[in-house]
């Protein structure tokens, strides 16, 4: 290279190796509250290895045109996945007597949030432990999500408190699992319960909500399941209920676009918590479903069907990860980020059903579930 192409080449060197630690420097300020350092540290090697491959295989102008298209992309990503600071933001989180909801409003209190919980007893061992344990800024409320009243009145209290600092994000955490076992064996009054909570509940929360999100133009996380986007067995109620929450939040997500609020769907893989219930509620829902079955469905499982089939599956909870912090990740995310994602699979199996039931065929997906929730157990008519 004569010396007047190299003293040429030094700006275009300059500015690529500026740009490019400037790309690495915001990604790596961006995501040290979301991702983990393993994460930043691939996306820098990344990039510094697709800029040795440039400018080793490629003439100046080629390898310097790509390696800054790729620092601007990084750059561009980067800056929509800026975290926005804590600075007390309020948030409202239901369903924190126990589980998720619970753990989650003590880790986003440690963060520094005004924490506002809906609990389905204010007197009950879950709310009074989060009074004990945690800050001042939290603030535990009576609100059974399928009451209208109870919501509209913690509305107004929360309304009253936020009146100078806005409420910047809803959690709609609360949800049961229902009762497990084949579809056909769950009476109506299982499937209503599921949609009341789990839906019907969140949609109550979330039109209640609006006008104080609508002000600070926050936004909505809405916490479905794994099994809102992939079907499972013995869940039907669960499913059907989750799967609602899931089409809801994106219609939503599509429509308050314009308020500039933002929506956001979490579903968690098989994460451990008390979603289950104990072995005594388990006897109790069995005998209820045996009390409310027909003669002709009876006949065709048998008695012995239900515990058999289902029981396995209540145990196999038990072998669930209790790390919750993935979860906590992708909510905080959600909630600070300035570009959230729509949707977030929390937990790696989530993400690799997702995969499944996108991009494979039906029998392949099938053959799968089969394999995992496998059962020797048959129905009485067809033993």
């Amino acid at each position: 290279m004569t010396p007047f192409s190299w003293e040429a080449g030094l700006l275009p060197l300059g500015v690529t190796m500026a740009l490019g630690g400037t790309a690495l420097y915001k990604f790596k300020k961006s995501q040290c509250k979301t991702l983990s350092s393993p994460v930043v540290l691939c996306h820098s090697t990344l990039l510094c290895l697709w800029g040795a491959y440039c400018f080793s295989s490629l003439s100046l102008f080629w390898g310097w045109t790509l390696f800054s298209l790729a620092c601007c992309i990084s750059l561009a990503y980067s800056t929509s996945q800026e975290m926005l600071p804590v600075d007390g933001r309020a948030v409202l989180i239901t369903g924190g007597d126990s589980g998720i909801g619970h753990a989650l409003s003590k880790y986003l209190d440690e963060l520094g949030f005004t924490v506002f919980v809906g609990v389905l007893n204010e007197k009950g061992p879950g709310a009074e432990a989060l009074k004990k344990s945690c800050s001042k800024r939290i603030s535990v409320f009576q609100m059974d999500i399928t009451n209208p009243a109870q919501i509209k009145e913690v509305q107004a209290r929360i309304a009253e408190k936020v009146q100078h600092t806005g409420l910047w994000a809803v959690i709609n955490n609360a949800g049961i699992l229902g009762t497990v076992g084949d579809g056909e064996l769950l009476h109506m009054n299982i499937y209503k319960q599921c949609m009341d909570v789990n839906f019907f509940g969140a949609v109550e929360v979330t039109k209640a909500f609006l006008p104080l999100l609508r002000k600070s133009k926050g936004r909505f996380i809405n916490m479905s399941s794994m099994a809102g986007a992939v079907p499972m067995k013995q869940l039907a109620a669960y499913c059907s209920s989750k799967a609602a929450l899931t089409m809801f939040s994106g219609v939503m997500r599509l429509e308050l676009k314009k308020w500039g609020i933002k929506v956001a769907v979490i579903h968690p893989a098989g994460f451990r918590t008390n979603i289950q219930g104990t072995k005594e509620m388990w006897v109790e829902k069995e005998k209820d479903i045996l009390e409310n079955m027909s003669p002709e469905v009876l006949e065709a499982y048998g008695r012995d069907y239900l515990r058999a089939s289902s029981w396995p599956f209540l145990h196999s909870f038990k072998q669930s990860s209790t790390d919750l912090s993935p979860l906590f990740t992708d909510v905080l995310h959600g909630i600070l980020c300035k570009n959230p994602s729509a949707l977030y699979t929390a937990g790696l199996f989530s993400y690799l059903s997702m995969c499944l039931i996108s991009y494979f065929p039906v029998s392949v997906f099938d053959y799968v579930c089969n394999k995992i929730f496998h059962s020797n157990t048959l129905p009485k008519a067809l033993t």
